[in-house]
């Protein structure tokens, strides 16, 4: 089997720094940091934030309204009665900002889809979007991305990003479905008498701000609410929290996209976004990622929504199957039900069903590690492709001294429960210069996909940087190991 290189290669780049807020936790500093700004005269001011400007302006896209939202996160704590001149509030926003280079750790684990925009393209081309983990100081992850290009010859072009980055704005009022959070909160206990009526008193589909009346009359009631009633009321801030919904404007370039940690259970990063391209049975066509949520203590497979890459919701998994990492979603239902491939265990390929994308139970096995290679543990690498042949799940094994490698298995159309064929020794494996890197002895992907009779197999290397091949399909099918 011929592997072909494109010379595609994906480095960190510590030059792209995004703007975050950085506001300590401490009132009291919030208050002190405050009091400086406002000591200064309006003309220090002035001069203070015409240097800053000069020395930022053409780092950042659109740095005074993130300074603004800055002031306005901190405006609880402007203790003047004084109206406030635009120039203070932007200067008191800029001193609760800071840089942050994304990618200047790592820029690995991609996954590829075909983009929603194909306008422009001549016949035998595709246009996709390339989703990739940035990784910054602290490790912490984020979803950026690339636009490209696969040409008919299946050569690609890769869309030089600018050096800006962008965060989307997020709704401050993001709407719920009560089902969702009611079954959330059954599966983590926290059903009672004072989650049940609160939620009686909302409608099936409710906002936020409708979530924090209720809550505020909840807590006006006939007394202080009782130690299990304020820790329901922290669980459900919490799962307000970890379902938000964030907005490109259509002018950021899709390149300049970032889509940095929301919720506090993602603050330590949003790990291996295992982008596909769903198609409904109608036609319609949803984007969806699985993710992995970290805090920095525990992981939550979270899923992200999109039509278009401008507008994504993200939302909690449910159900007792939502477990470890490495959830990847079918691209279209099979007899009528979603199907998603996991790894409940942290060591073996498990598949299950579900009417809702939302809600996962009942995980059956469904192929353990059999090779060398593999004998650590194996995992999949990004959402089933659909072939004439059956679907194709590119995988990971974990072999001695935890060296990742590539390979696949091929699952039967009609009942993807049963194993068709599989690979006995991997595609691609961390030789030579790919085994050296921020993490050594891994080639990992989150996700690939067939363009003319070819597999586009982007990858990560070592947990530093990524590249892009192509493979034959014919060729790599050719290579398996059928099974009786």
């Amino acid at each position: 089997m011929t592997i072909h290189p494109t010379g595609i290669q994906l480095r960190p780049d510590s030059a792209r720094v995004l703007v975050r807020p950085f506001i300590p936790s401490e009132p009291a500093r919030i208050v002190n940091i405050v009091g400086r700004a406002l000591a200064m005269s309006e003309s220090e001011a002035e001069e203070e934030l015409a240097a800053v400007r000069a020395e930022f302006g053409h780092r950042h896209q659109e740095l005074t309204a993130i300074w603004r939202r800055a002031f306005e996160r901190v405006q609880a704590h402007v203790f003047t009665g004084r109206p406030l001149s635009e120039t203070r509030r932007l200067l008191i926003g800029a001193l609760f900002c800071g840089e942050y280079a994304l990618e200047s750790a790592a820029l690995f684990n991609p996954s590829i889809v075909p983009s929603p925009d194909q306008s422009g393209m001549q016949d035998g081309e595709l246009r996709f979007v390339l989703s990739l983990r940035a990784t910054g100081e602290g490790h912490i992850s984020s979803i950026e991305f690339r636009g490209g290009v696969i040409h008919a010859d299946h050569s690609i072009t890769l869309e030089t990003p600018s050096g800006f980055v962008t965060a989307p704005v997020q709704n401050p009022n993001p709407t719920y479905r009560k089902s969702v959070f009611l079954h959330k909160l059954m599966e983590m206990g926290f059903e009672n008498d004072w989650s049940t009526a609160l939620l009686q008193s909302l409608q099936n589909d409710f906002t936020l701000s409708e979530l924090e009346t209720a809550m505020r009359q909840s807590a006006g009631g006939l007394g202080p609410l009782s130690r299990e009633e304020q820790r329901t009321s922290e669980c459900v801030r919490w799962l307000a929290q970890s379902n938000y919904e964030v907005h490109f404007d259509e002018s950021v370039h899709v390149s300049e996209r970032i889509i940095f940690p929301v919720s506090s259970n993602e603050s330590n990063g949003m790990e291996d976004a295992r982008f596909t391209r769903f198609i409904e049975d109608d036609g319609t066509a949803t984007y969806y990622a699985t993710y992995t949520a970290y805090n920095g203590r525990a992981i939550l497979p979270q899923l992200l929504e999109t039509s278009d890459f401008l507008s994504f919701r993200a939302r909690t998994l449910n159900g007792r199957a939502v477990q470890n990492k490495g959830m990847a979603l079918f691209p279209r239902r099979i007899h009528g039900r979603y199907a998603m491939i996991s790894r409940q265990d942290d060591e073996n390929l498990f598949l299950m069903y579900s009417d809702n994308p939302h809600f996962w139970s009942e995980p059956r096995l469904l192929r353990r590690p059999r090779y060398s290679w593999e004998a650590v543990k194996i995992g999949n690498c990004g959402s089933p492709l659909e072939t004439d042949a059956g679907w194709l799940v590119i995988t990971h094994g974990v072999g001695p001294m935890r060296k990742y490698s590539i390979g696949a298995i091929l699952l039967d159309l009609e009942d993807p429960s049963k194993v068709l064929a599989e690979t006995a020794e991997p595609l691609i494996r961390p030789d030579g210069s790919e085994r050296e890197g921020y993490v050594p002895n891994v080639v990992y992907t989150c996700g690939a996909l067939l363009h003319r009779g070819r597999l586009i197999l982007p990858y990560g290397v070592s947990d530093t940087i990524s590249t892009i091949v192509t493979i034959e399909i014919d060729e790599l099918l050719a290579t398996l190991k059928w099974l009786e």
